[in-house]
């Protein structure tokens, strides 16, 4: 042999090993299963070892060994990784594994069968995935399985009955996935249950299941929006052990049962926004000892309020949105821990009570339209929490407590449409942390209080309808983050303070009808934000200062009723003012070219300076007076004559087409469907659809701005007589709704007529004859979201408001596909289809191409052309012509690249890219800054860097990776909002979490 083969031989006897153990191994193959770009595997590696022994992988971060120094893996926890990839069956084969959590990941795929393998797992947390497919019904053969949270992903299906046999499981949560079916009775046999959280799914219609009266030993009961019908079951009064109810967002009907006053040690009941009826139970009330939280608002219950519930000691108590009546118990007030109480909308009467807050730090409390009366009570802010008060539409009277000018921690306060009276209290004029001070319509005399300098947070100020007086105090400049100030109907004099320009932030100053002086205030200009400017009827006097046409926002100018003089600023053309009115002064010259129209004439009424002509021609043109008068009539005279026979002849031929010419003539051919309570016929809407009113127009027809005669303002799209596209569906960026008209107008009625969401458009009905057709939407002043943040007007979009649009429309979306049964499918969701309210509040529009999507076609509904816009198309669309609610959530991606980066989804800049694509690759190669819009204030760029990887989320390229549109709301309600207070179980204990109900309670506009 020679000395190299001994050479090799003898390596074979070393115990030499580079290995891992069994358990180690199939952790390695785990780890390749997933994408891990933030490094979370960096320490799962092989090490040498010479002992030949295998390593174990005990070390690893994220897994933890058996204490009895078996080295068996006991617990893998990758949870809030950051890794992707499908759910790692191979997981079970640790057979020794009781501990798995995979939660807040992006883990999709289904779970199989093999998941039963685990015979040990005891505690198993996949919640925030995006996993599909059906509940697996080998579950239940987990013999140790304990807890259970699958909440937040996309499982689709029933729950399995076999659920019922499980044997020591204790908490089960599936929230906020996309279950059907029906509550199986089979979950009552689980009798050492103690969390049942099966909120946010869309089940069929049904009832509780009077079976879970069985579960004993069950501590939380939470079935939010689950589609119950029917009454609650007195079977609930059984679960002696329960601590927390939660049935709210449900269709129960029925009243509040007398058996939920057998729940003693029940401390939160959540009954709110269902059908409930009838009064409340008057007697038990004073067993329920533990009770400290309760909501049952927003339903149709009625009577008064039980004495006995108001002597608990609660700590939150909301009635809001009922029917309830007679005056509120006084002894609430000896509840020594109420933070909150929110009555709202009832017609509760008499006085609120009078001790109420002197022993409870009371922090919210709304009583907002009722039909309360008396004094507020001077306690109210006796520990120094309060900080919102709301009370307006009620017939409260009196003067501000002088108490409430030293309640510091006040941040919002609406005491507008009572009958208070007398000066307000100096120092409520300068609470530091009031955002909100409505005084609106009450008769407040004296003046607003220099300390007003004190109001940092100050941002909206409406003391509008009272009798306040005097000069407005220099100070009030000195309230920079003041955005609306209205002060109108007052008895206010004196000029304006020169201050007021450096209000920058404000976007509304309305002064009108009190007894102002003198000129408007050099550097005018500098309020680049104004939207709103109306100081009519006042004595304002002198010339309008020529930098006023810079204020690029401005759309609403008032300044009628006033002295001013001298001529109209020629810049005034610059501005893209939906209202002007510079009636009733002394303005001298000519009328702007863009206004010398016959539309704005009432905009110049009694100024006898002006030209006399609308068109712009003076009288001073003529030879002389006469001369110009007996021409002047002349020629009206012979232009209404070629007018009426132009008209005539018009009307004729253009009847003479149509299969029933009396159609054209005959009002009584109109056929009206409408969807809500209308206050106007539809001959008025017809009366008004002139060019003048035409305010856009696409492939569909044209939408005009129609304003009543009782002063409201609406939407009316009219389409064409036949489609301009044949038998195609729209393409094009900048287009209405894109379909075959008589299918668009269809699906539109269709969608829109039985939908009722604050984030979906509102149609107040149609009108439609063989050859025209009406469609009549609410007005919204601020047009639509892609006109504005691609125009010069995008500065009036900072990024607080653009979240709040990204919010609304997202819940919009939301509603569509998860609360409509069946959903409903937008199919050209775009910037230029959310339109926004005057508030700059969002809403979904133009469902001309929308569908309803049942869900029983595999990979979703199939359509025979493509509808959407350029840069808005989800890929697979494109090439498959399948249609789901993905498709909708890859759209509303690109409105929120749109949103964060301010440029168009497709542009020539791109090349061949579009705007996802553009943002991927210049995330790469020059990173973060290179993508957001510069006119964006860098304080936020956190928050909106948090908004675009929500963005590039619903992009993905694999549907299958985009979240659904209720987890897209939360995702962005997670990011921008601080929400009430609510318990929550992740581990067996009532823990503290937050929640947001979608609502602004009391914010009566």
């Amino acid at each position: 042999m020679t000395s190299r083969s001994l050479f090799f031989s003898f390596l074979f006897l070393i115990p030499f090993c580079v290995c891992l153990n069994q358990e180690g191994r199939y952790l390695q193959q785990l780890k390749l299963g997933f994408d891990d770009p933030d490094g979370f595997f960096s320490d799962w590696v092989e090490t040498v070892s010479g002992d030949g022994a295998g390593d174990t992988p005990c070390n690893w971060t994220g897994v933890r060994c058996s204490k009895q120094g078996t080295g068996f893996v006991e617990a893998v926890d990758l949870s809030n990784a950051n890794i992707a990839g499908e759910f790692p069956a191979v997981i079970c084969r640790l057979t020794g594994l009781k501990f798995i959590s995979l939660y807040n990941n992006s883990v999709n795929g289904t779970l199989s069968g093999e998941l039963s393998g685990c015979r040990s797992l005891v505690f198993l947390d996949l919640g925030q995935n995006f996993l599909t497919g059906e509940l697996p019904a080998r579950l239940s053969e987990l013999p140790e399985l304990k807890y259970l949270d699958l909440t937040g992903n996309n499982f689709s299906g029933d729950i399995p009955a076999s659920f019922g046999k499980f044997q020591k499981l204790e908490v089960i949560s599936l929230v906020d996935n996309l279950i059907g079916g029906n509550i199986p009775a089979e979950i009552g046999n689980i009798s050492t249950l103690k969390q049942l959280n099966l909120s946010y799914n869309p089940f069929s219609p049904g009832r509780i299941p009077p079976e879970l009266g069985n579960l004993s030993n069950l501590e939380v009961l939470w079935l939010t929006e689950c589609n119950l019908i029917g009454p609650i079951p007195d079977s609930l009064s059984r679960l002696s052990k329960l601590v927390d109810l939660d049935l709210s967002i449900n269709k129960l009907t029925g009243p509040v049962p007398t058996s939920i006053t057998e729940l003693t040690n029940i401390v939160q009941v959540e009954l709110y926004n269902n059908s409930l009826t009838g009064e409340l139970p008057k007697l038990g009330w004073s067993k329920m000892t533990a009770l400290r939280l309760i909501d049952i608002s927003m339903n149709m219950l009625t009577g008064t309020v039980p004495f006995e519930l108001c002597s608990l000691q609660l700590e939150s108590l909301h009635l809001y949105e009922n029917e309830f009546e007679g005056t509120f118990p006084e002894i609430i007030s000896n509840s020594s821990n109420l933070y909150e109480l929110r009555l709202f909308g009832n017609r509760f009467s008499g006085r609120l009570p009078e001790n109420l807050g002197r022993k409870a730090p009371l922090t919210w409390v709304d009583v907002s339209n009722n039909l309360f009366s008396g004094e507020i009570p001077a306690s109210l802010c006796n520990n120094g929490r309060l900080e919102e008060l709301l009370m307006i539409h009620n017939s409260f009277s009196g003067e501000v407590p002088a108490s409430l000018s030293t309640c510091w921690s006040l941040k919002r306060i609406r005491l507008g449409y009572n009958k208070f009276s007398g000066e307000v209290p100096v120092g409520f004029w300068g609470l530091p942390e009031v955002s909100l001070l409505e005084l609106a319509e009450n008769s407040f005399s004296g003046v607003i209080g220099k300390t007003i300098a004190r109001a940092g947070n100050l941002s909206t100020l409406n003391v509008a309808n009272n009798m306040f007086s005097g000069e407005l105090p220099d100070e009030i400049g000195l309230v920079g983050g003041l955005v609306e100030f209205s002060g109108g109907n007052n008895r206010f004099s004196g000029s304006l303070p020169g201050s007021i320009v450096n209000l920058e932030q404000l976007t509304k100053l309305d002064l009108h009808n009190n007894g102002f002086s003198g000129g408007i205030p050099s550097g005018i200009d500098s309020l680049k934000k104004l939207n709103e400017l109306n100081l009519a009827n006042n004595k304002f006097s002198g010339n309008i200062p020529d930098k006023i046409g810079e204020l690029s926002v401005l759309n609403y100018l008032d300044l009628s009723g006033n002295q001013f003089s001298g001529k109209i600023p020629v810049g005034l053309q610059n501005l893209r003012l939906n209202q002007l009115n510079l009636s009733s002064n002394s303005f001298t010259g000519d009328i702007p070219p863009v206004y010398a129209k016959k539309i704005y004439i009432n905009s110049f009424l009694g100024n006898p300076g002006l030209c006399g002509d609308i068109e712009g021609l003076c009288d001073g043109e003529n030879v002389t007076k006469n001369v110009g008068y007996v021409w002047l009539l002349r020629s009206i005279f012979v232009l209404t004559g070629v007018i009426l026979i132009v008209g005539v002849g018009w009307f004729y031929f253009r009847c003479k087409n149509v299969e029933n010419s009396k159609e054209c003539i005959d009002k009584s051919k109109w056929t009206l469907m409408s969807f809500h309570k209308l206050s106007f016929s539809e001959y008025e809407i017809m009366g008004a659809l002139d060019e003048d009113n035409v305010i856009g127009s696409g492939a569909s027809g044209k939408v005009y701005k129609v304003v009543l005669g009782n002063g409201e303002t609406v939407a009316v799209k009219k389409l064409w007589g036949g489609s301009k596209k044949g038998e195609s569906e729209d393409l094009e960026n900048g287009s209405g709704s894109g379909s075959v008209l008589d299918n668009g107008f269809e699906a539109e009625v269709e969608t829109l007529g039985r939908i009722r969401h604050k984030s979906i458009v509102r149609l107040w009905c149609c009108c439609s004859t063989k050859m025209c057709k009406l469609l009549v939407y609410e007005y919204m002043p601020n047009g639509s979201l892609g006109d504005l943040l691609h125009s010069g007007k995008s500065g009036l979009l900072d990024w607080p408001i653009r979240y709040k649009i990204a919010v609304d429309a997202a819940e919009g979306l939301a509603y569509l596909h998860h609360d409509c049964v069946p959903a409903i499918v937008h199919r050209d969701v775009k910037s230029n289809n959310i339109l926004l309210d005057g508030d700059f509040g969002a809403r979904v529009a133009d469902f001309g191409v929308a569908k309803v999507v049942d869900g029983k076609e595999k990979g979703g509904k199939s359509m025979s052309v493509i509808a959407g816009s350029c840069g808005y198309i989800a890929p697979e669309y494109a090439y498959t012509l399948r249609v789901n609610e993905k498709s909708d959530i890859y759209s509303f991606g690109v409105v929120i690249l749109e949103l964060v980066t301010g440029k168009r989804p497709v542009a020539p800049e791109y090349g061949e890219k579009d705007l996802v694509k553009w943002v991927c690759a210049t995330l790469d190669q020059k990173g973060l800054d290179a993508v957001l819009d510069p006119k964006l204030d860098s304080c936020f760029k956190e928050e909106i860097c948090k908004v675009l990887n929500v963005g590039l989320l619903c992009t993905s390229p694999l549907p299958i990776n985009r979240p659904s549109m209720r987890k897209v709301v939360k995702l962005l309600q997670e990011i921008g909002s601080v929400n009430p207070m609510k318990f929550a179980s992740k581990d067996g204990k009532l823990t503290p979490y937050y929640y947001d109900d979608g609502s602004d309670h009391g914010s009566v506009a």
